[in-house]
């Protein structure tokens, strides 16, 4: 599995855990087995949810009502920061 890929399937498994609407990232805490230290893999990055959060500050559109639409614009961010 590519490393986009698997890091999607990473995120869409804890966001459908989330109930939406999302208002906040503090929203998704209740989701993240470790919190805000919940470790992120693709291929040979690594991210913590806290890190990925300051990585993508200003790029979400809050709220969200489904993890699709969350998932995608998480996803988008990370790209264009260059981070996957």
């Amino acid at each position: 599995m590519a490393a986009r890929e698997e890091l999607e399937t990473q995120l869409k498994e804890i966001f459908s855990k989330a109930n939406y609407p999302v208002k906040s990232v503090m929203d998704l805490l209740p989701v993240l087995p470790q919190g805000p230290m919940t470790q992120f893999q693709a291929g040979d990055k690594s991210f913590t949810a806290m890190e990925m959060s300051q990585k993508l500050a200003g790029r979400a559109s809050f709220p969200y009502e489904n993890a699709d639409d969350l998932l995608r614009d998480v996803m988008a961010g990370l790209q264009e920061a260059g981070l996957i």
